[in-house]
């Protein structure tokens, strides 16, 4: 019996502190049958706090990935390169091989959250974000077609 290789995706952000590692979580979770997760930022900044916290409301333990650039990823060929941000999209960098790369953009939690007035106003911005991405990753892979 022959073994389906999965899939290769990675997830691409500006800093990979937020969006990119709540797209590797949830792939984690819910796909990890199919797909392989990655994550990585144009540049590194730290693991975002609050997106650990909402991710674990949500069942999802993310508080051991870590962020990391580009250049710290493994060596492989992806199949699917996912830009979520424009930044990333913007200045996502040439994949070799069959790297399809698609734009899907979700709005900045840490960017929304800086108007907040509160702590619960702040969390339900990541909470909107989070349930977006998992509805985009539970359609996967045949989104990335479209």
């Amino acid at each position: 019996m022959q073994t389906l290789q999965k899939l290769r995706i990675l997830f691409l952000c500006t800093g990979n502190s937020c969006r990119s590692q709540m797209a590797e979580g949830w792939v984690r979770r819910l796909k990890a049958d199919i797909i392989e997760a990655y994550s990585a930022g144009i540049e590194k900044h730290q693991l975002d706090p609050r997106a650990v916290k909402v991710m674990a409301e949500a069942g999802v333990d993310i508080s051991m990935q870590k962020s990391k650039s580009i250049s710290e990823l493994p060596t492989c060929e992806f199949d699917c390169v996912i830009a979520l941000c424009g930044d990333a999209e913007e200045k996502c960098p040439v994949f070799p091989g069959k790297a399809k790369v698609v734009q899907r953009g979700f709005d900045n939690p840490p960017k929304l959250a800086e108007t907040a007035k509160s702590e619960e106003e702040a969390l339900a911005h990541y909470r909107c974000v989070r349930n977006e991405i998992r509805a985009f990753i539970e359609k996967m892979p045949g989104n990335l077609s479209q």
